[in-house]
């Protein structure tokens, strides 16, 4: 009798557990959940600019783009490489102080809002 019983064709197949554990959201995604509804994520965002501009951040990873560019050739060079290139170095050259006051503002955050 289940021999001849076909699936229907308007119906998804029902999804595995594994699929339902998918959608539970981690801590991280949470936490960003949060942060860009209380609009604190768009001041956290302002705060960096504003203190990356402050030091010469900005402006020497600035010169850098612009020595690449130079020494590979303007047509040479896509947006996407030098983004590949320069990351890196960027992430890697910003100062202590400011990664450290980022993270003290996120966790204030996080105690206000008891997460």
């Amino acid at each position: 009798m289940l021999k001849n019983r076909r699936q229907s064709v308007n119906r998804p197949p029902t999804p595995d557990l594994t699929d339902d554990q998918a959608k539970v959201p981690t801590l991280q995604e949470v936490i960003n959940i949060k942060l860009i509804e209380s609009g604190e994520k768009e001041q956290l965002m302002e705060l960096v600019r504003e203190k990356l501009t402050e030091c010469g951040w900005k402006d020497e990873m600035e010169t850098i783009c612009r020595a690449y560019i130079k020494k590979q050739g303007r047509k040479n060079v896509t947006l996407d490489e030098l983004v590949r290139v320069i990351t890196p170095k960027g992430r890697a050259s910003i100062p202590d102080s400011i990664k450290a006051e980022l993270l003290q503002r996120i966790r204030t955050f996080l105690v206000s809002a008891a997460l």
